[in-house]
């Protein structure tokens, strides 16, 4: 199911083969939303593609016709984060913090293109309601060699350890968090990355346990600081009472995100490799040795 975006979600293809599962119910996200959860209630599977700023036209019809029904609709959100010259009304940049309260709902974002794959039959398959959240991207790291298989609903994955400092980034920022790892290494810093995987549920045990036993936790997401996968994260801190965790959290602050290439606004919004390293070492109180990081006016959120 799309609101007159056949073409912007990726769907002409399977429209043309399969005609008979495709439905464009026109600029009406509203009715989109509720035409999947009457499907899903007479036993179907829907998958509602819906960009993720548009999405916000459908939040009562999520939220009471979906998750209140406790139904297995599956919410494809695309353009999630920052999607470049498309502009303001365009960015992807608060469906986490839109999502998170529902009751029920599992918000997934992928690192990659296999990953999708597997989050898409995840949500499909599962019992309940579900978003899986991914950028506008060709994307990178896909495999067809394996067929896409269920993961555990709210499980992270370890990358790489470390002692630390903790890199706990979801969707597009793993790939910014390894490679800030890779530098962290070579400036004498045990540095772990995770791949949160979902945004709701938390895996509980494994960040709490790097937030435990490390000297900085820092989260990573293109997405608004208030209320996304960041303020997730202090919230489960602070409900295990975990004991003096220091943790820095990386997103865009309180601010609609301008018209630019994606490239120039991650770095304006501190969103790369050598903001989150010079970050790091700040907090340790470890002098670099001998890289060049570029400093964009303040660590301070913009």
């Amino acid at each position: 199911i799309t609101a007159a975006m056949p073409l912007g979600t990726g769907l002409a293809e399977f429209a043309r083969v399969f005609p008979e599962r495709f439905f464009d119910v026109g600029i009406a996200e509203q009715h989109a939303v509720t035409f999947g959860a009457a499907l899903a209630s007479e036993g179907y599977r829907p998958v509602v593609a819906i960009y993720s700023t548009f999405l916000q036209r459908a939040y009562d019809q999520v939220l009471h016709d979906v998750c209140l029904q406790k139904l297995p609709v599956t919410l494809a959100l695309d353009r999630g984060g920052l999607v470049g010259e498309d502009g303001p009304t365009h960015h992807g940049t608060f469906d986490y913090a839109y999502l998170r309260p529902m009751p029920g709902m599992v918000v997934m974002a992928p690192s990659d293109k296999g990953e999708l794959r597997h989050m898409l039959k995840t949500a499909i398959y599962s019992n309940g309601p579900a978003a899986i959240r991914y950028p506008r991207s060709a994307g990178r790291g896909m495999s067809l060699e394996d067929d896409p298989a269920q993961i555990p609903i709210g499980k992270a994955v370890v990358l790489r350890d470390g002692r630390d400092v903790a890199l706990v980034a979801v969707g597009s920022m793993v790939e910014v968090a390894l490679e800030a790892a890779q530098e962290l290494e070579q400036q004498g810093v045990s540095t772990a990355v995770i791949n949160a995987r979902f945004v709701k549920p938390l895996d509980e045990n494994c960040i709490s346990g790097y937030a435990a036993r490390t000297r900085l936790l820092i989260t990573l997401e293109e997405h608004v600081l208030q209320g996304g996968f960041g303020s997730g994260v202090l919230e489960m801190l602070n409900s295990l009472e975990i004991p003096d965790p220091r943790v820095l959290c990386f997103g865009i602050g309180d601010t609609f995100v301008e018209h630019g290439k994606r490239d120039i606004l991650l770095a304006r919004h501190n969103l790369t490799p050598d903001s989150v390293i010079e970050a790091a070492l700040s907090h340790l109180g470890v002098r670099g040795k001998g890289r060049k990081l570029v400093r964009l006016k303040s660590l301070k959120r913009e």
